[in-house]
């Protein structure tokens, strides 16, 4: 990838984390299970009819650093069940854990992110803490979170989860980024958003073409590197790309996958094939050029070809990285399961065997 660096800055983003990403389902006690089943999470907050809320019910599941939000509506005509009805099951808050959630609000607004929420205090026995939330790219938005005088599990007015036995982890760490989809032409404008509202920068860019689509990208990522956003848009090819499937289908611009680190990933992945969750297949060819590709690594490579993991150098290190199937029936969500050796980029000398990969699946579909 192309090395950028855009310098500006909203300082109050510069430190910021992903605290939470909040999914809108069709059903969340079933996708809650299905985390939990499949990847290991642990379920530990509820709120719903029993805690006040009338309108919605909400399951909190946390694994390690990464907590995961499932989402659904009570009425079949209200704003979550109309998100749904046209996205499916999707993300529809990335949010931040910020040092001042009023002053990030501003920041962002006098830039130019058009307000959701003004900054609001939420409180129970555990304390209080201040919420504010601002939109982003198409029905997604960023809620911004300042804990610091709230000790509560999550968030005020969730009950604990305690009644369901633990699953065995399977390793995921963080949540190492998030890919989001655009509508072709829209990228230049979607990165211009991060760097003068948010306060971001622009660290990578990447052109792919195989002989059936072509895609191009940048990365977004706040000073720190604890935020970072590659966002794709489809380019001309002759046929449908991964990024148009996942915009016909998603129903506009949107979060495309969320990649999962880990520290073991050839252990992460053999426990979530167990559990069920499917991952793309790669060329043979793939691993017969890896070691000319890529040099001495520390893994086997008969358990990386064994296991369709993928593995990409630049100039810090080398990473290892696979992506999944979609996790729902439309052709939309995907993860991606990432270990980092060094390496700061996104996987670009693999990017090419992804999109063949893809391609492979969207021919089953009849989608290519």
């Amino acid at each position: 990838m192309n090395k950028q660096t855009v310098t500006t800055g909203v300082g109050n983003l510069c430190n910021a984390s992903i605290d939470y990403i909040e999914f809108y389902v069709g059903n969340a006690h079933q996708a809650a299970h299905f985390y939990r089943s499949a990847f290991g999470f642990v379920p530990i907050g509820y709120a719903g009819l029993e805690t006040g809320r009338r309108e919605s019910v909400s399951y909190v599941v946390e694994q390690h650093d990464i907590r995961l939000m499932f989402t659904t509506s009570l009425s079949p005509d209200s704003p979550i069940a109309e998100h749904v009805k046209r996205h499916g099951d999707g993300i529809k808050d990335i949010a931040f854990r910020v040092d001042d959630a009023r002053a990030a609000f501003d920041a962002a607004v006098k830039l130019g992110a058009s307000p959701v929420m003004e900054p609001a205090m939420s409180e129970d026995q555990n304390g209080s803490l201040t919420i504010a939330v601002v939109s982003t790219i198409g029905d997604t938005v960023h809620s911004l979170i300042q804990r610091d005088k709230y000790q509560g599990e999550f968030l005020p007015n969730f009950l604990p989860i305690s009644k369901f036995a633990k699953t065995p982890s399977s390793g995921l760490q963080a949540i190492d980024h998030i890919a989001i989809g655009v509508e072709q032409g829209s990228l230049d404008q979607e990165v211009d958003f991060y760097v003068n509202a948010l306060g971001f920068q622009q660290s990578h860019q990447e052109d792919v073409y195989t002989e059936y689509s072509a895609m191009k990208s940048k990365v977004v990522q706040n000073h720190s590197g604890r935020i970072r956003f590659p966002i794709m848009e489809p380019a001309p090819g002759k046929r449908k790309s991964q990024v148009e499937e996942y915009l016909s289908y998603y129903g506009g611009p949107g979060a495309q996958h969320v990649a999962f680190a880990s520290d073991d990933i050839t252990s992460t992945v053999r426990t979530l094939k167990l559990n069920g969750i499917e991952f793309l297949s790669t060329p043979e060819i793939y691993y017969q050029q890896i070691e000319n590709r890529i040099g001495k690594i520390d893994e086997d490579l008969d358990s990386l070809r064994d296991l369709n993991i993928l593995v990409d150098r630049d100039a810090d290190g080398y990473l290892l990285q696979l992506f999944s199937r979609p996790i729902q029936s439309r052709p939309t969500v995907f993860v991606e399961i990432i270990q980092r050796k060094g390496s700061r980029g996104f996987g670009s000398g693999n990017i090419k065997a992804l999109f063949e990969a893809v391609e492979f699946e969207q021919s089953k579909r009849q989608n290519l």
